[in-house]
């Protein structure tokens, strides 16, 4: 199906991208790598009167790094994510912007275009949500700092106000002995999860685990941050006990609907699987080996 018919703006700075939008008005969007919007646009679910491109603006592509953690602008394509710097410094990126669909939409699709969908399916969410990142945003009133935790307010519904767009995404560098790990359950590699599970940590004193974050995606209207499983594994040893308390939290913690990718019974046991996985991607990681972790394919 073709798209309703729209008008096109390509934007050569952000300045004029906001200036574009609030004189378009209301049914004007931004267009990032578009991997989102087109297929909406498509299937005519999305009706949008005007496009303003932003991929034309220099410098918003930037990926930038230091001893005190990662930025990310927000046009910085899911595939230069994973082949960067940050990427290998903080496994749990390269896991997320790697295993994002297939080769193409990884070429063109973007972190902040993703990040501003807020869909409940995104890999991005729950990873930043594991690393508490931050988003930064900018409109004709001024920019702002949110926390991802705010940002993200309902499925497919963010806290950008009317004429703003994300400038940037920012992630603090985690202390030393830690690690991280992203795992999902796809039926094909173009599709979404079934399930996806981030898992951050750190270790503190005698292998003890100090921080945890655990994020669940794709079961539920916004990635579910599972704090019983999370408080199953701080000040504990992390082994095979602590590990089965956090995955049954998990499935505990988490209601997802039945749907096409499979019942509400099947999601909470690939909730509870794939905590066990991460957390032990994770741990190994925490203690300075090297991981390899890959997305499972598996049909329902």
């Amino acid at each position: 199906m073709y798209p309703h018919p729209f008008r096109y703006f390509r934007a050569g700075s952000i300045s004029e991208a906001l200036s574009l939008l609030g004189e378009l008005g209301e049914d004007a969007r931004f267009i990032a790598g578009g991997q989102s919007l087109i297929p909406l646009m498509k299937l005519r679910l999305a009706r949008p009167e005007a496009l303003v491109d932003l991929n034309f603006i220099p410098g918003l592509s930037r990926i930038e790094m230091n001893d005190g953690g990662a930025w990310f602008g927000a046009m910085a394509r899911h595939a230069d994510i994973a082949g960067s710097r940050p990427a290998a410094r903080i496994p749990i990126l390269h896991d997320c912007a790697g295993g994002i669909a297939d080769v193409q939409v990884r070429n063109r699709g973007t972190i902040g275009g993703s990040v501003a969908e807020a869909d409940p399916s995104s890999d991005w969410i729950a990873v930043l949500l594991a690393l508490g990142a931050d988003v930064r945003t900018v409109g004709l009133s001024g920019e702002r700092v949110i926390p991802i935790e705010q940002f993200v307010v309902d499925a497919f519904t963010s806290d950008l106000g009317p004429g703003e767009m994300v400038r940037e995404i920012s992630v603090k560098m985690p202390p030393k002995k830690s690690g991280g790990a992203f795992l999902a359950v796809k039926r094909s590699a173009p599709v979404y999860a079934t399930a996806g599970v981030a898992v951050q940590l750190s270790l503190a004193e005698r292998d003890m685990c100090g921080e945890a974050r655990i994020v669940a995606s794709s079961v539920g209207l916004t990635a579910v941050r599972l704090a019983e499983a999370e408080k199953a594994l701080r000040g504990r040893r992390i082994d095979d006990r602590a590990v089965d308390a956090a995955a049954e939290a998990a499935i505990a913690g988490v209601d997802p609907p039945s749907d096409l990718r499979g019942s509400a019974e099947y999601k909470r046991t690939l909730v509870g699987a794939l905590v066990r996985r991460a957390i032990a991607a994770a741990l190994a990681r925490a203690r300075g080996e090297t991981v390899e972790v890959t997305h499972d394919y598996a049909a329902r």
